[in-house]
């Protein structure tokens, strides 16, 4: 970090100031420990920041009976915050790879998601984070990751368009250069309710 991080009572005070700042009493009954509670919710909410993400995926298994077929998470909940309105990102991450030789745990990719998304983001930067970090981790043939949100500061405020989707991708290695690769990592990740 650029800067030395403020105490938690510093952050309160912060608190404080916007609720003031938005015409309310910080001191009223059903503020008063409002500053407590968003500084508590901030600790969830950016939790990622304490997280290397490259650490959630060392540990894995070369044992796999020498399948080479992609393997695929589809459908994993986030919820983030845009670095722009600090508003909340809601929506689902689909991640897959090509393995060469090593395959990590099906619950490190949903936690290598949070990692990125438990920061202030924005979803092109997120998608990118996740499948470089797959790509630098475990050395695949391919990584694809897909990402479907809604945006809560185009949703909430300017032009207020409710359930309007973004979505990203990346595709590296395999699922760039085939056509065929990708076009079976899209399929696999479509079919289903989600």
């Amino acid at each position: 970090m650029d800067t030395e991080r403020p105490s938690r009572a510093e952050a309160e005070a912060a608190v404080r100031t916007l609720i003031r700042w938005i015409g309310e009493n910080p001191d009223r009954e059903g503020l008063a420990a409002t500053p407590g509670r968003v500084i508590r919710a901030y600790d969830e909410h950016f939790a990622g920041y304490a997280k290397d993400p490259g650490a959630v995926l060392r540990r894995t298994f070369e044992e796999t009976e020498g399948y080479d077929e992609i393997v695929a998470l589809r459908s994993i909940p986030f919820s983030s915050h845009c670095e722009h309105h600090l508003t909340p990102i809601i929506g689902n991450a689909h991640v897959g790879y090509l393995p060469d030789r090593r395959v990590v745990g099906l619950s490190k990719l949903a936690r290598l998601v949070d990692v990125f998304a438990k920061r202030l983001q924005l979803q092109e930067k997120m998608t990118a984070q996740i499948a470089d970090t797959i790509t630098e981790e475990l050395r695949p043939r391919g990584v694809g990751v897909v990402i479907e949100a809604e945006h809560f500061c185009v949703a909430t405020r300017g032009v207020q368009k409710r359930n309007a989707v973004m979505v990203t991708s990346r595709m590296t290695g395999a699922f760039r250069d085939d056509p065929s690769t990708r076009r079976e990592f899209l399929y696999l990740i479509d079919r289903g309710p989600r």
